[in-house]
């Protein structure tokens, strides 16, 4: 089972809650999931080079707020402010309604899963040998005092004809165990030769039984 469930998903509602915060039915759902499928996309894309870890939607009768956490928010924000607002700028002409945006800083980007797997999917793009970007940021995680790791790489790798998967492990990472703290994300490098080369990777923290509102 733990292979086959999204490891954040598994665990909403018991250590972990959800990145989009709001109620609405019928039509207004659709809108709206579409709206935060465009947000995400969209400044994913904006601000690649800050290292984006989470962004955070809270929808209210007549108000979006919109959280940015990244592991470099200088990049984000710009020289006197001027990146976050022509940031917010395009964000309220691509919804057509007044946005509220925050831009937080990540305490340890060295343990969030989407910074990892965007950062070997980059080192993919510019030709590094998957092994060897896998096993440098690794060692990185490692340091920063994970307890578990596993990455998956899949796609023609390094030219092959035929796709496959290459795993690597370290530690013990509990896939099935609701309480374990498993940071999970997906990432995909375009290159020229093999197409789409994906990234998968699980970060085992340890246990963890309260729910952080403020993630």
């Amino acid at each position: 089972m733990g292979q086959k469930i999204q490891a954040t998903g598994y665990r909403i509602g018991v250590n972990k809650t959800w990145k989009s915060r709001w109620f609405a039915t019928g039509s207004d759902y659709q809108r709206q999931l579409l709206e935060d499928v465009k947000i995400r996309k969209f400044i994913k894309e904006k601000v690649k080079a800050a290292g984006v870890a989470d962004i955070i939607i809270r929808r209210s009768s007549n108000k979006l707020r919109i959280e940015v956490k990244v592991a470099r928010p200088g990049v984000v924000v710009g020289r006197g402010g001027a990146g976050i607002e022509a940031l917010k700028k395009e964000l309220n002409r691509l919804l057509q309604m007044k946005v509220d945006l925050q831009v937080s800083e990540v305490q340890n980007p060295d343990l969030s899963a989407s910074i990892i797997a965007q950062r070997i999917a980059d080192a993919i793009e510019h030709r590094a040998i998957p092994k060897i970007a896998v096993m440098k940021e690794m060692e990185k995680i490692k340091s920063a005092g994970a307890k578990g790791i596993k990455i998956w790489v899949s796609g023609c790798i390094r030219g092959a004809t035929i796709a496959r998967t290459d795993k690597f492990d370290w530690g013990t990472v509990p896939l099935q165990t609701l309480r374990a703290d498993i940071d999970f994300a997906r990432a995909a490098g375009l290159t020229v030769r093999t197409g789409l080369i994906g990234v998968k990777v699980w970060i085992y923290k340890g246990e963890k039984t309260e729910i952080d509102l403020e993630e």
